[in-house]
């Protein structure tokens, strides 16, 4: 309770300063959740956020993802985020920006992740999020598939799957499809 206090009064201090400028900047109950949530994550020592707009554009940010265990293990994987204005009644938009060998990332870096569709609710934040973005690193799940390719070789042959995995990330080709250097 007492950190929503402060994020009112952080409101109104920023209120006060836009009409001592001259205009008005209120904030959306999206962007007041998404502070609240920013202000509150708890993210692994594998995770790095960015603003690459700066940090009075929240609503759009960037996730890193370095995995320490798994298939994935050396990599860094970058995620962009966008947040509607009706957040947290819409799950955020998340796209891999890194182009990645994985059942559940498609080559155009969509990501399938069910809080991010069905199973959303406004319940969810950000920081749940990232953990399952991280979770599909440590382990990624054939059986909802947008790689269907991946996802095949993941079910029928492990070993095939970590050696494609590796090729891809050291910035070689799996099948016709290339890929960049990301350990």
């Amino acid at each position: 309770m007492i950190k929503l206090f402060k994020v009112k009064e952080k409101q109104k201090e920023l209120n006060e300063n836009a009409n001592e400028k001259g205009h008005v900047k209120k904030q959306s109950a999206g962007e007041l959740r998404l502070h609240k949530d920013i202000s509150e994550l708890n993210l692994p020592a594998t995770c790095i956020i960015s603003f690459p707009n700066g940090k009075d554009d929240l609503m759009n940010f960037e996730i890193t993802i370095r995995p320490d265990e798994g298939y994935y293990l050396g990599g860094a994987f970058l995620f962009s985020f966008q947040v509607s204005h009706i957040y947290p009644h819409e799950p955020p938009k998340v796209k891999c920006k890194t182009k990645v060998y994985h059942p559940n990332i498609d080559l155009e870096g969509n990501v399938c992740l069910n809080i991010l569709r069905e199973d959303w609710k406004p319940v969810l934040n950000i920081n749940t999020v990232i953990y399952g973005l991280y979770h599909l690193f440590t382990e990624p799940n054939y059986e909802d598939p947008l790689n269907h390719d991946a996802a095949a070789v993941l079910r029928d042959n492990p070993k095939m799957f970590q050696s494609n995995v590796r090729k891809a990330m050291m910035g070689g080709y799996v099948g016709q499809t290339h890929f960049q250097r990301c350990m």
